[in-house]
């Protein structure tokens, strides 16, 4: 049986920047919380960041691929450098993962760790664009599929089968 990582946020944790949780709510996520499938973490925790906490973006409009091949950092709005702290909670997170035998991912789209679709494009502006975060980046160079809070029906789909 597959076991699937699940944002932290997703479960209603208030960890997310802003000290709030984003709770999803969904038959799927009840049944395979009921069959002991979800492992949960927050990467961003697991790198060392406190709740709550600046807003970060990755900057320039690049992705989590470029901030894990040093091209890109990831700025928070005060102007600080979180990159390590970032990089450090994917792998922290992927090793998790690993170690519970998920071989999915369930994460909140958006986030500069967790966005699988869209990311923030380190403006401040509220503007998204296509791209990974930095965890969700590391995970699919790992071989984990990444599914959004969005694509929920099509992760309960994959596992179906």
């Amino acid at each position: 049986m597959d076991r699937i990582l699940i944002s932290a946020c997703l479960l209603g944790h208030a960890v997310r920047y802003d000290g709030k949780g984003k709770l999803l709510v969904h038959p799927a996520i009840d049944r395979w919380r009921e069959e002991g499938r979800l492992v949960t973490i927050c990467p961003e925790m697991a790198g060392g960041m406190a709740v709550p906490r600046p807003p970060a973006e990755i900057e320039n409009g690049l992705t989590g691929e470029d901030v894990l091949d040093g091209k890109a950092r990831v700025i928070e709005v005060t102007g600080g450098d979180v990159t390590a702290e970032f990089v450090a909670g994917a792998e922290r997170a992927l090793a998790f993962a690993s170690n519970n035998g998920c071989t999915v991912a369930l994460l909140i789209d958006g986030s500069p760790s967790c966005g699988s679709g869209l990311i923030y494009d380190g403006s401040f502006a509220g503007i998204k664009h296509a791209g990974r975060g930095v965890t969700a980046a590391l995970f699919r160079r790992s071989g984990i599929d990444v599914f959004s809070h969005h694509d929920i029906d099509a992760l309960a789909e994959r596992l179906r089968k």
